[in-house]
């Protein structure tokens, strides 16, 4: 992955936090509460993800579903 392709993600997630109201720290809350100690995540963590363009397909659809979005695949159209 690129860094323009790391910047993409990690402004789309940033955008979405911003629609929908919610702070990375508030769904870093969300994220923990269902998770065991040992795998809890920190603001900084998640954030520094976003950054290196780190972060886990799962991670990002536990941030979509916390501020209330669904990922959806769509098949380009065939050249």
């Amino acid at each position: 992955m690129n860094e323009e392709e790391m910047n993409n993600i990690r402004n789309e997630v940033k955008s979405k936090l911003a629609e929908s109201g919610y702070s990375l720290t508030y769904v870093v809350e969300q994220m923990n509460k269902s998770r065991d100690e040992e795998h809890k995540t920190t603001t900084q963590n998640i954030s520094n993800k976003l950054t290196r363009g780190t972060i886990k397909y799962s991670e990002i659809r536990e941030i979509a579903d916390i501020i209330g979005y669904k990922i959806k695949w769509i098949k380009e159209a065939e050249q």
